[in-house]
């Protein structure tokens, strides 16, 4: 990442980015950023959100389910949440850069609770209807347009760049240790007392995280100069990223997985109540065990400490190859146990992605790179919820799963080859300390990196 002004041209590689590298990844504390007090009082904070966040998710998707009867109507209320990113996600970038971090995530996370509780309130009283969901998810979606690029770019402050891969593959932990919490709570509150309690105990469950920002303390921020309010700023970042192959190929990658291939909402609520007709038991636990798979994905990428291309493109094509597979498994406990490496593989892609975008953008640039990557990867369901929703309703839940991980696992084959050919590599294949190893190295080192016989 560069430390300047920004150029044109992309930042030099070193041995964090560079995917021809042949040394071993660096290794670091798992825990390491979680010495600096401010990430620690914000991770803290999102512990008790997130599990709250998952309570909400689960139980918005199976009220849904149980008004209508639909997975489409579930894919359009997952559409409808992410649509204000789609449409306003660059403008909620150019905010972020200019607006200071923290004040401004203490007033989209207070948004955000009086959604949940207004939903909550219509839910317990027995007057929630499908159009009530539908504009409490729009109006969570608004919110997102600015705490999301906010929340991503706001960890830089809070450690600093040298921590930075360990600090988002934490916060990735985070979410995934909530999503083993939540949805099993969410599970049995929705058999147990019905699903207004988690809306109100996610409403509540921001309590946490505006506390440990109030909490903070200014002075040990790292600072981030604030671009200034001007004209011309969609503009600049939009042709910042165009300038940079490693910055629009990982976007357009993940706006691909994210459109197509990570609406879970829609195919694990259709495998559990169509395929394997077992209720929001099994949903829960399909739920459950993917946030196994992903927590364990995001504690490796901690242990990592790089973020390579290549990685991403190999987790991408795992996790289409994975979703195929699983569309195709004839058991109820075969699909739940595929669930965690699906996990494993998405959580790599996610960490993976975000890391190398953050860490190969300038400070002053990185709300509008981070709105423009949220709104590729999350805006994306807006366009790809109802179509798999859709297809899952007219051809099966199998089909519908099928076909997501066929476009993840074709875009990561085509982006790599992409990716390949813009940096003069070439695939080389061999042997390193008694092990196969498949790598792209640069075409002018075919001589010297020839396969050993």
């Amino acid at each position: 990442m560069s430390t300047g002004p920004g150029t044109a041209s992309a930042p030099a590689p070193d041995g964090h980015d560079d995917p021809t590298t042949p040394d071993a990844p660096r290794k670091t504390s798992m825990f390491a950023s979680l010495r600096v007090r401010n990430y620690r009082l914000f991770f803290m904070g999102q512990v008790v959100s997130n599990i709250g966040t998952w309570m909400q998710r689960i139980a918005q998707d199976w009220l849904v389910l149980s008004l209508t009867g639909s997975s489409a109507a579930v894919g359009i209320t997952t559409a409808l949440q992410f649509l204000p990113m789609l449409l306003f996600g660059l403008y909620g970038g150019v905010l972020v850069d200019r607006l200071r971090k923290r004040p401004t995530l203490l007033v989209t996370q207070s948004s955000m609770a009086v959604t949940a509780l207004f939903l909550a309130v219509l839910t317990l009283t027995g007057h929630v209807q499908v159009w009530h969901v539908y504009v409490a998810a729009f109006a969570m979606g608004l919110a997102t347009v600015v705490d999301n690029p906010a929340r991503q770019s706001f960890v830089s402050e809070l450690v600093g760049r040298d921590q930075l891969q360990n600090a988002v593959s934490l916060n990735s932990a985070n979410f995934q240790s909530a999503r083993l919490v939540g949805p099993a709570v969410a599970g049995l509150m929705i058999t147990g007392v019905g699903t207004g309690w988690a809306f109100l105990a996610n409403g509540l469950s921001f309590v946490a995280p505006l506390s440990c920002l109030l909490l903070m303390r200014a002075r040990e921020l790292h600072a981030v100069e604030r671009a200034p309010r001007g004209k011309g700023q969609l503009r600049e970042g939009l042709h910042y990223v165009a300038g940079r192959p490693e910055l629009i190929w990982t976007i357009v990658l993940v706006g691909f997985i994210g459109t197509f291939g990570f609406n879970f909402p829609v195919f694990l609520s259709a495998f559990a109540d169509d395929v394997f007709d077992a209720g929001a038991g099994a949903y829960s636990l399909f739920n459950t065990l993917m946030a196994v798979g992903s927590l364990a994905g995001a504690l490796l990428a901690a242990r990592r400490g790089t973020a390579r291309l290549r990685v991403l493109i190999a987790a991408a094509l795992a996790f289409g190859a994975l979703e195929m597979v699983a569309a195709t498994a004839p058991r109820l406990w075969l699909f739940a146990l595929l669930m965690v490496p699906i996990g494993v593989f998405s959580m790599t892609v996610n960490v993976t992605a975000n890391t190398s975008i953050q860490m190969s953008t300038d400070p002053a640039m990185r709300g509008r790179v981070m709105a423009l990557y949220m709104m590729v990867f999350l805006g994306g369901s807006p366009v790809g919820a109802p179509i798999v929703g859709w297809v899952t309703d007219a051809y099966g839940a199998r089909a519908g799963f099928a076909a997501g991980g066929a476009v993840a696992a074709t875009a990561a084959l085509v982006i790599g080859l992409v990716l390949a050919r813009v940096g003069n590599l070439r695939l080389s294949v061999g042997w390193h300390r008694g092990h196969p190893q498949v790598r792209f190295v640069p075409r002018e080192r075919r001589k010297e990196l020839a396969p050993a016989a």
